[in-house]
């Protein structure tokens, strides 16, 4: 039996028997039992390269997808990770790997309150421990952007390096969990007079579905895709990753710092540290518009014609709290659930074209805040998205008079 675990190609070819066992209907706990006995740990390797077999030699990528979960059960805890790289604050991998506990701390309070919800006593209860669940699932809905990174970043450059299988899989895993917490928002709105019977059953068919989901996946990544992407990628690929992954935005997580290579030579990749940007009325580098942006005396944050926050300023002085965990994110739950209802009333004017601009003014303690919000258009009058500009016009309102002398405000020591 040595040889045969010491031999890879017929480790593998063992391993895919069992897999094919749990096709044939062989319970999962039973094949695993096999699996420790014959192979002691399977070598992550062996499971990605197994799955790209299985597809080549015709088992259906949708018969696959099914048998996803299954022989994650079957291989849950025997996976070999001794050789496994570790990679460095500011990696993909890293910051894949820092969202995903942020997910989980999310999963593990849900499962506190799902058991809440079947202890509750009233409907007063079962209502404000509905507003947490749903405060909650807002936050998962944030895997979307950990989803986009993978699949259109990550997956094309494992696909240059010929591995196919995982990410067919692992992109059929996404849009099966995105169709469940879909559904488990849907039935968040639609929670009010609701018994706690009637809520038990929606936990058990809607909720922990959706929630065991993004759980499984983390395993997924965790287990098998990210070891295998760190042998199979290079420095270079890596950070053409963790230069665009800004475009997509963060996942309950916001990198520390910005990773790159010792020693290598970025070329290419740190294009935008050259390329001009061209306007209609002049130019400048990518260092010199952010300068510009950064130095204009308001917060501005732009949300697309998706409704998704792209961009915000980053002031010295800012009026409200912003990090790039947000970008990417769907506007709506960048609100409170109070205001939502206003939010979406603005998108809806503008994206219609009944109106192209409003405004408010607050008082937060002794600061007076005056937000506006615009709607951006192409010359066709096509929607592009929104435009929000906010300013603490607290001193400007004391101005009196005029002032036609040069004279420096005093800084701060």
């Amino acid at each position: 039996m040595s040889e045969l675990i010491n031999n890879a190609e017929k480790r593998k070819e063992l391993l895919k028997h069992m897999i094919l066992q749990l096709h044939e209907g062989t319970a999962p706990e039973a094949v695993k039992q096999q699996l420790v006995r014959l192979l002691g740990k399977v070598p992550y390797n062996d499971v990605v390269e197994v799955e790209q077999e299985l597809i080549k030699e015709g088992l259906p990528q949708e018969e696959v997808l099914k048998l996803c979960d299954i022989h994650t059960m079957a291989l849950d805890g025997i996976i070999d990770h001794t050789e496994a790289k570790i990679a460095p604050p500011g990696h993909p991998v890293h910051t894949f790997k820092e969202e995903n506990r942020a997910l989980r701390k999310e999963i593990q309070t849900l499962g506190h309150l799902y058991g809440d919800i079947k202890k509750a006593k009233g409907k007063d209860q079962l209502s404000r421990l509905f507003d947490e669940i749903h405060q909650h699932f807002n936050a998962l809905m944030d895997v979307e952007k950990h989803y986009l990174r993978k699949e259109n970043l990550l997956f094309p450059f494992l696909e240059k390096h010929g591995v196919t299988g995982p990410p067919t899989v692992m992109w059929g895993k996404h849009d099966e969990t995105r169709e469940l917490l879909k559904g488990a928002m849907e039935a968040l709105g639609a929670t009010e007079g609701i018994t706690v019977d009637e809520a038990k059953t929606v936990i058990d068919l809607v909720f922990e579905p959706a929630s065991r989901a993004v759980e499984d996946m983390i395993g997924k990544e965790e287990e098998i895709l990210f070891p295998m992407c760190l042998d199979t990628l290079s420095d270079t690929e890596w950070l053409q990753i963790e230069r665009q992954s800004i475009e997509y935005g963060f996942c309950l997580y916001d990198p520390k710092v910005r990773w790159s290579p010792e020693g290598l030579e970025l070329e290419e990749v740190m294009s935008e540290e050259t390329d001009r940007i061209q306007l209609p009325s002049g130019g400048f580098d990518v260092k010199e518009l952010t300068a510009i942006l950064n130095s204009i005396p308001f917060d501005m944050t732009f949300v697309d014609k998706d409704d998704k926050v792209r961009y915000f300023t980053q002031g010295r002085e800012r009026i409200f709290a912003r990090s790039r965990a947000i970008l990417g994110r769907n506007v709506r739950q960048c609100h409170p659930p109070s205001s939502v209802g206003v939010v979406e009333r603005i998108l809806e004017d503008f994206k219609s074209g009944k109106e192209d601009h409003t405004a408010f003014w607050i008082t937060l303690g002794e600061r007076f805040i005056h937000i506006e919000y615009f709607a951006l258009r192409n010359e066709d009058g096509h929607y592009l998205g929104t435009l929000e500009v906010s300013q603490d016009l607290t001193e400007k309102r004391k101005l009196e008079g005029e002032q036609r002398l040069l004279q420096y405000v005093q800084k701060d020591n």
